[in-house]
């Protein structure tokens, strides 16, 4: 797994240190004797060599000195500048700046090379790790699908919801509708001039002279009758009844509906049937 970037690193500083030593020998060769310019060259390359040697040898203790580092990048440094200067001094200054950045390229790779040394991972660790996130994975996907299948089961019951009070609905508005024209029909019988006559024709009359009236049905909730107040529906007389609806109707001023008499007559504990009871209403009220 080294090889990946230490083959790189050490190819680099091969040509760089190649490099370096021949614009030495050729460029300080015509100032000064050629040995001395190949012993300038060595200089450099020997330096760079050393710092380099040294700095692999702590990385492999686990340890790291800035001192070294920093006289390793001067070595580089001075390579580059020792490259440059010649590029400039030459007529194709263009080509010799093309390899001028070697030097400091071989340094970024041992540098990148040490990085990945320091996070090099074993096998175990590397199968370990894709393990884990294999099972996180598979944990993902698998609580997606339940989000997915118990988004899609609640959508349908919504559905199925919304659809049968949309029903439910329609019916009660059909049920509504049938409900305020029959109102309205017993409205109009109730209001007619007609029908007043014919239904006093069917009608006992209360009192000599009055027609009376038809009273519409009770449209709303209604309390059921207990075996007991049908069983005691003859315990008052009329008489009696008819005092006993005049005194609740006057409890109060203004005098009190039928419906309120009728309410408070049973809470107060009387019993008698709603004919007997509208018959005495009527007979008061006259």
């Amino acid at each position: 797994m080294n090889a990946k970037t230490v083959l790189p690193a050490v190819g680099m500083t091969a040509v760089s240190m190649v490099l370096t030593l021949a614009v030495v020998v050729m460029w300080l060769g015509t100032a000064m004797p050629w040995p001395v310019a190949l012993v300038v060259g060595l200089g450099i390359d020997g330096g760079w060599l050393a710092t380099l040697a040294y700095e692999r040898r702590l990385a492999a203790q686990g340890d790291h000195a800035t001192p070294v580092t920093a006289v390793g990048w001067s070595f580089g440094l001075i390579a580059t500048g020792v490259l440059i200067a010649h590029a400039l001094t030459e007529e194709s200054a263009g080509a010799w700046l093309a390899v001028a950045w070697l030097p400091i390229a071989a340094k970024a790779l041992w540098l990148v090379h040490g990085l990945w040394e320091r996070t090099a991972l074993t096998s175990e660790a590397l199968d370990a790790i894709q393990g884990i996130q294999q099972e996180a994975r598979d944990e993902a996907a698998v609580a997606r699908a339940r989000l997915r299948a118990e988004a899609s089961t609640e959508e349908t019951r919504l559905t199925a919801v919304t659809q049968a009070g949309a029903r439910v609905a329609h019916v009660q508005a059909r049920t509504a509708d049938t409900l305020s024209k029959a109102w309205s029909t017993l409205e109009s019988a109730r209001e007619g001039e007609d029908t007043g006559r014919a239904l006093t024709s069917v009608t006992t009359r209360v009192t000599p002279g009055v027609t009376p009236r038809w009273e519409l049905p009770v449209w709303g909730p209604t309390e059921p009758v207990s075996a007991f107040a049908l069983e005691s529906a003859g315990g008052l007389t009329d008489d009696a009844l008819d005092a006993l609806v005049d005194q609740i109707r006057h409890s109060e001023t203004p005098a009190l509906s039928y419906r309120e008499m009728a309410s408070r007559f049973r809470t107060a504990g009387h019993s008698a049937s709603e004919v007997r009871l509208r018959a005495a209403w009527k007979r008061v009220a006259a």
